[in-house]
């Protein structure tokens, strides 16, 4: 037997470890079990190289709780450690064998989890003993015995293990009672093994029997060694990748497409990715990807992996190429990470560019779902905005879908103004907006449904990329005004009449705004007066309030323009009469109002009232004639 220290620069080694070293303290399983599964494939590793002569068995890792004795074992059949190794490798904690051995056996092995080391050394988060019994493969090794007392004291020792591979024993202590539970260690296999590539057993298998779950004699193997992303594209199904969802989000709908990702340069890197059915938009949950290491789960934020716009997706990406701090929990930013990023960006416009050619009446059913997420896209991501131009569709108020040359092209002959500028027409709540839209469709319009909440933003994207090229909100002109083909003359009106007339509607309009009145020249058959918001200030507004960084626009109050149609047999009466009280001024006002969803409480009330009294007038004189 011998006793000696840890080579560690600090006697205070491990409260930073119990403390700091690792956030969270359920990880200390995920990294004993990686260190299990690496020995199982490096012995893979020496077998396959030669330099190991005897039969390796059927490779595993046991995962064995004791509750009442507060124990947990990690027992595995993989190569072991010498001595030797143990003191190169577990009391010199600056060294890890992974790198060693992965430059010496790099052809014959690449899956590698983790390392022996600081790894090892998260167990001392969660007990005040650990023991490590193990036996190398080595001919001619004797089986060794280390343990520790969570001080850098260690004994060491031969011990009577006659079986290779390795068992660690840890020592829950009084504040870690919590993972002496079975169902808590069950659900963090769950959560961290249940990809990973070597079999990893923890109980036995129990079945309904008598009116009770019995044991069997069956080991329970709670993970699956060959996940979906580990296969071959070609020797997949549909109903593979949808099964694989399922188990992997049960309460989900079923996604709308997969992307299968796979590449071994520069990088490695494979994985699946579904587009999920976004049922309340902006209510998404942006940590549905879950990042593996080798099949060991990792993190399910890969902000620093993807681009923002991307974590809207579900699925699995896997990459050993991933740089991860010592905990494995936290992302580093590296050149690797960002090659990955835009190779996964890539990916998913080729997938998305691929479905619209190939399947456009599909990909029009599913337009609704993914609009979200592809604006996103294009507003966030310079790459994927310029290969969205050939893939984002545009709907309009009927229904039917365009791309945005197919739309240019139907529309340029009715709808370019007298600045030869194709103008886009769109309504964002149709219902409230009938009366616009019923209005430039009499024209022979036709108006787009933009009612995303990104829209606001995506308009103003599609102005800078496509050529010629203007959007209006069908309520934010005249519709005679709203694609101007022509200069009109303007109502011939003097400075103080101009003045009068602004004075005459504003005693009548809501205190709560700010108007422009305007006298415009339009046909004799429309609106008396109309109510529109100016294009830019509306939409810069709606920006604004989504956090686009123009939150001046934010601050300003609500401005209306208030259009008068001098031409309309009304106003030309109103206009005559001038006086404030009239109810036929109240009552143009208030049409304007209400088409804008704007009369509310009492004025609606007595609107209500005062076009009862109006109809009686109106009957009245046609019996008087």
């Amino acid at each position: 037997m011998s006793n000696g220290k840890i080579g560690v620069t600090t006697e205070n080694i491990f409260p930073v470890i119990k403390k700091f070293l690792y956030s969270d303290h359920e990880i200390f399983l995920r990294e004993i079990i990686a260190n299990a599964v690496d020995a199982c494939q490096k012995m893979k590793a020496v077998a396959s190289d030669g330099e190991f002569k005897g039969e390796t068995g059927e490779l595993k890792v046991r995962v064995e709780l004791d509750e009442k004795a507060r124990t947990l074992k990690v027992i595995d059949n993989g190569i072991g450690m010498t001595e030797e190794e143990i003191d190169k490798y577990i009391n010199q904690i600056a060294f890890s064998s992974a790198g060693e051995f992965l430059e010496k056996y790099k052809d014959q092995i690449g899956s590698i989890i983790g390392h022996f080391g600081l790894g090892f050394y998260s167990a001392f988060m969660v007990s005040d003993k650990v023991t490590i019994e193990t036996l190398s493969y080595r001919e001619g090794a004797k089986a060794v015995k280390w343990t520790c007392d969570g001080s850098p004291e260690f004994t060491m020792e031969e011990c009577d293990k006659s079986d290779r591979g390795t068992v660690i024993t840890l020592y829950l202590d009084a504040d870690s009672e919590e993972f002496a539970s079975k169902g808590r260690i069950q659900g963090l296999l769950s959560k961290y093994c249940k990809f990973m590539p070597v079999p990893i057993i923890f109980g036995k298998k129990t079945e309904w029997k008598d009116g009770k779950n019995e044991e069997t004699d069956e080991d329970n193997v709670i993970n699956d060694i060959d996940p979906i992303w580990t296969k071959a594209p070609s020797s997949l199904k549909d109903e593979d990748y949808d099964k694989f969802y399922k188990a992997l989000y049960p309460m989900e709908d079923e996604p709308m497409f997969h992307i299968h990702l796979n590449v071994d340069y520069p990088f490695t890197l494979t994985g699946v990715l579904y587009f999920p059915k976004i049922k309340e938009r902006m209510a998404v949950d942006k940590h549905k990807i879950q990042l593996y290491c080798n099949q060991m789960f990792v993190t399910d934020h890969v902000d620093n992996i993807v681009p923002d716009f991307l974590t809207l997706l579900h699925g699995v990406i896997d990459s050993p190429d991933i740089p991860l701090n010592v905990s494995r929990s936290y992302l580093q930013s590296d050149a690797n990470v960002k090659k990955i990023s835009t190779y996964i960006t890539k990916k998913v416009a080729d997938r998305l560019e691929d479905i619209f050619s190939t399947s456009r009446e599909e990909y029009e059913k599913k337009w609704d779902n993914i609009k979200l997420f592809i604006e996103y896209g294009m507003l966030s991501e310079e790459k994927f905005g310029e290969r969205g131009l050939k893939f984002a569709l545009l709907k309009n108020c009927d229904g039917k879908y365009f791309s945005l040359d197919e739309y240019k092209t139907a529309v340029e002959p009715q709808q370019t103004d007298k600045d030869k500028k194709i103008v886009f027409l769109y309504a964002t709540k149709p219902q409230e907006q009938y009366s616009f839209i019923e209005g430039a469709k009499a024209k022979g319009y036709d108006v787009l449904l933009m009612d995303c909440e990104l829209d606001s933003h995506f308009v103003n994207l599609l102005e800078q990329k496509m050529e010629n090229v203007r959007f209006a909100r069908v309520d934010s002109d005249s519709v005679e005004n709203l694609i101007p083909k022509e200069e009109k003359a303007k109502p011939e009106l003097s400075d103080d009449d101009r003045k009068a007339l602004e004075e005459l509607f504003k005693a009548v309009l809501p205190k709560e705004n700010e108007y422009v009145v305007e006298a415009q020249n339009l046909s004799a058959d429309e609106a008396p007066v109309i109510l529109t918001q100016n294009e830019f200030m509306r939409r810069y507004r709606e920006m604004s309030a989504l956090g686009g960084g123009m939150n001046f626009y934010g601050t300003l109050p609500e401005s209306y323009n208030v259009i008068v149609n001098m031409e309309n047999p009304l106003i030309k009466k109103i206009w005559e009469e001038r006086n404030p009280e009239s109810p036929l001024l109240r009552q143009v006002t208030d049409l304007a109002l209400l088409s804008n969803g704007m009369l509310k409480g009492k004025a609606l009330a007595d609107f209500i009232t005062r076009s009862a009294e109006l109809l009686k007038g109106g009957e009245a004189s046609v019996e008087e004639k």
